[in-house]
């Protein structure tokens, strides 16, 4: 191959609190060469006649012996064990702040640090865990919040307790004839 035909690989990136998920999407992939330092990611490979390379200087420290790969036909996918556990979230990937326009945000599998929290604990900090959901409705269930919330007018066959009377049974105002129409003036 020819010096400086190298192309960087499209990566996608997530992360949790603990890890950061990678993924560098080259199919087909053959002679890959992947290194993980406590903050450096480094593959090289060639797919379909062409050579990829990338050096990821990473913005946290990740724990080398603990990180995971998969490596199928399609991609290259990572779990990146973060040294620092239980600490916030990274600002960014990369150590060096800017637009890589080959990395990009893996919606997938991207997760905000808030819902992080509910997934692990069932219930949000501050959350609703010791709130009584009684006192919105008779009872519980669909019924009970149905039954609260009346009857809806024209709508046979749905009773509640009643609901406001919106006048139902009086005349509509909409119903009165229109006004004739009246002629225009001629323009010239």
């Amino acid at each position: 191959m020819m010096a400086g035909s190298t192309l960087l690989p499209e990566v996608l990136w997530a992360q949790r609190t603990n890890e950061v998920y990678m993924t560098i999407n080259v199919q087909d992939i053959k002679n890959e060469s992947l290194s993980l330092s406590k903050n450096t990611l480094t593959f090289s490979g060639e797919s379909h006649g062409k050579e990829y390379a990338l050096t990821l200087d990473l913005y946290g420290e990740i724990n080398p012996d603990e990180s995971k790969k998969h490596i199928s036909p399609r991609q290259i996918v990572l779990v990146l064990a973060k040294k620092e556990q239980d600490k916030p979230y990274w600002p960014r990937l990369l150590a060096k702040a800017g637009k890589y326009h080959y990395i990009k945000t893996d919606f997938a599998k991207w997760k905000d640090e808030d819902d992080e929290d509910e997934e692990e604990g069932g219930v949000p900090p501050g959350g609703f865990g010791d709130m009584d959901f009684s006192q919105f409705g008779g009872g519980g269930g669909l019924e009970g919040m149905m039954g609260g919330m009346g009857g809806m007018g024209g709508m046979g066959g749905m009773g509640g307790s009643g609901g406001p009377d919106y006048g139902a049974e009086e005349e509509d105002s909409d119903d009165e004839e229109m006004p004739p129409l009246e002629d225009a003036e001629e323009t010239k």
